[in-house]
């Protein structure tokens, strides 16, 4: 009942036929991450007036975050139906991989003095690529477990819980929040890992099934097409699109360069 039963490889999207739909989303998504940066950086690193961590830009931020992880989850479960063999050091590999990109911006951040990224979006990705193995077969049983972790984080959430030095450094990855550090990006597993398997219950119970029955066909014109190409290279740009935007607000006067003030 909660399992998807074997199908054949070409009707998992093997070879030519992309889930340019897919693609396309998680292109939408990185655009809307990519202006939420731009917003959040010249509020808090260039002093414009901004509000870029309450109201519609704090909703928008989650929004932004909450499609990029949702489809991230979704997308394992096609690379898992795609697979022959799908094996877990597979996703250890691909999980570490991610995580260490999560860390090389965590180091980034600090060489800039720009703030603490101590468990942001790339190491939540990679964590729950993870974490998530066990349960890549399972269909309602993920709806169902996606919202007990959601309703535990936020429950977390709502008792703002904080800690202070190396504590507060191992217990982030939870929802608890480090004292005193300035976080630009922060995306803990409790109520975030929810998301994942949100987005692993709706590959399986929704979008696979219905790719079954259906052929997604041809992108239906070029901004669509140009999304796709974006969501096929979400990972590169996701690592580059800040060093890039800061670069240009450098260049603009707009921020000023580390140790000028």
């Amino acid at each position: 009942m909660g399992r998807w039963p074997p199908v054949p490889l070409a009707a998992a999207g093997k070879g030519g036929d992309r889930y340019w739909d897919v693609d396309a989303a998680r292109g939408a998504a990185m655009i809307m991450v990519i202006l939420y940066h731009l917003v959040f950086d010249l509020d808090n690193f260039g002093g414009y007036p901004i509000a870029s961590t309450s109201g519609f830009w704090a909703a928008f931020a989650d929004a932004s975050a909450f499609m990029f992880v949702f489809l991230a989850g979704l997308s394992l479960t096609l690379s898992y139906r795609r697979a022959a063999r799908p094996t877990f050091g597979k996703y250890l590999g691909r999980g570490m991989r991610i995580f260490a990109y999560g860390m090389l911006i965590t180091l980034v951040f600090r060489l800039l003095d720009y703030g603490y990224v101590i468990f942001g979006i790339l190491h939540l990705i990679g964590v729950s690529i993870v974490l998530a193995y066990p349960f890549l077969r399972l269909r309602w049983d993920n709806l169902a477990l996606g919202a007990f972790v959601v309703l535990l984080g936020s429950y977390v959430g709502a008792r703002d819980f904080v800690a202070g030095g190396a504590a507060g450094v191992l217990l982030a990855p939870l929802g608890v929040l480090p004292e005193g550090l300035m976080m630009p990006d922060y995306r803990p597993l409790l109520p975030w890992f929810g998301v994942v398997l949100f987005g692993v219950f709706c590959g399986n119970a929704v979008y696979l099934p219905w790719r079954e029955r259906h052929r997604a066909g041809e992108p239906p014109g070029r901004a669509v097409s140009a999304l796709a190409l974006i969501g096929r290279n979400t990972l590169f740009i996701y690592l580059v699109h800040q060093p890039v935007l800061v670069a240009a607000l450098w260049a603009l006067g707009v921020l000023a360069p580390p140790g000028v003030g």
